[in-house]
């Protein structure tokens, strides 16, 4: 097993695991790969270090005093973190679908209980909402988590 470093045209950072390198080629070479917070299919390979597994090795000690607590977040830790609130966005919230314009109005007026909802809704329908007073946030799913979560 392959494990390789990737990313995406929009210079998101993955990990994609392959039976081989040209199993990887065959997989990138039909689009089949594809970033998993903005679904882009340009992706490349990043050089990366072997990985030794080795009884016993530890990652070497910060230095004593290190400043690693006013250090910036790496990327993967903010990936790891908008894909963690995203998540706990799905769960929190009723997909209502296309309908999203239909039911916050409902909402919004008091003809339906208040909740959490998500759905989809055009420019045109989201600006109509603004005018009426209905506050809305367009979120760019993945299409990883569009299906079931894992």
């Amino acid at each position: 097993m392959k494990v390789l470093d990737l990313r995406c045209a929009n210079g998101h950072g993955f990990e994609g695991w392959f039976a081989s390198d040209d199993d990887y080629m065959d997989q990138n070479g039909r689009g089949l790969i594809e970033c998993p917070l903005c679904a882009d299919r340009v992706i490349s390979r990043l050089p990366s270090a072997p990985r030794l597994n080795l009884s016993g090795a530890r990652e070497p000690a910060p230095p004593a005093g290190a400043l690693a607590s006013r250090a910036a977040p790496a990327p993967a830790d903010l990936q790891a973190a908008w894909l963690a609130g995203v998540r706990e966005l799905l769960a929190r919230t009723e997909d209502v679908g296309l309908r999203f314009a239909e039911e916050a109005r409902r909402i919004h007026y008091g003809e339906a209980e208040a909740r959490g909802i998500r759905g989809q809704a055009t420019p045109e329908q989201r600006e109509a909402l603004r005018e009426e007073g209905i506050e809305t946030v367009a979120i760019p799913l993945p299409r990883a988590l569009e299906g079931p979560l894992q």
